[in-house]
């Protein structure tokens, strides 16, 4: 499916992270949670060889008028002409893909591991499951440095208190923190079968950084979780 959406708003989510809501202007764009886009800028007001397409994790629910996308700054040229964009300014956008996606099937607790703007897809599930009081059983792992680095931690915390079948776990890497009372340190196995107990009764999803995502898929491996029950979703080049 291919659509020109203006954009219609966009905000600061975390440090050098920014989200962007583009119109659907009553248009039908069917997909399912975790999915992602291509998003192409014809006239950017920036251009470097990565080109002016750049794919995207849909942020936003299917219920919503909008689609919302998030990313973090990192200096591209695309990125960049999008957060000096004017509102209004219209992109293609073609999608939805991807496998990644939230199961129809709730019977087995799902634990999602996130590492920074991994958390995407699972802001898409999660405010799916929340506001659609799906049955889906939902422990989040969130991995950042501060909380200042963590895209919609807010908004996770108050879904949390709204879902009663949603679990946060935010864990923050950087030792030199401050205020910050929740957990420390990267998400292991320790912390895994702390929280989960035993963690083969869980389907996992995993995204963020490509070495995040295969750190993370090791330890599950190592911890007994069958391949088949790991599915993952790196973000190169964040």
């Amino acid at each position: 499916m291919k659509l020109s959406l203006p954009l219609v708003g966009r905000r600061e989510v975390a440090e050098r992270t920014m989200s962007f809501a583009f119109d659907l202007e009553g248009q039908s764009f069917p997909f399912k949670p975790g999915q992602y886009v291509n998003i192409t800028l014809a006239a950017p007001s920036h251009q470097d060889d990565k080109g002016n397409s750049r794919t995207f994790s849909i942020a936003s629910s299917p219920d919503d008028p909008w689609l919302l996308l998030a990313t973090r700054l990192t200096g591209s040229a695309l990125k960049r002409s999008l957060a000096e964009a004017a509102l209004g300014t219209r992109v293609a956008v073609q999608g939805p893909m991807g496998s990644f996606v939230l199961p129809q099937d709730a019977t087995r607790p799902l634990a999602l591991v996130a590492g920074g703007i991994g958390i995407t897809p699972f802001h898409s599930m999660i405010k799916t499951v929340t506001e659609r009081t799906l049955p889906h059983r939902l422990t989040l792992f969130y991995s950042n440095r501060t909380p200042r680095d963590a895209p919609f931690l807010d908004e996770l915390e108050t879904w949390e208190t709204k879902n009663p079948n949603l679990r946060l776990v935010a864990t923050m890497t950087a030792s030199d923190v401050t205020g910050w009372q929740g957990r420390r340190g990267y998400v292991d196995g320790r912390m895994i079968r702390d929280v989960l107990g035993d963690p083969q009764g869980f389907l996992f999803y995993v995204a963020g950084p490509e070495r995040m995502v295969a750190g993370v898929t090791q330890v599950l491996l190592e911890a007994g979780v069958d391949q088949d029950m790991v599915r993952t979703e790196d973000f190169p080049g964040y």
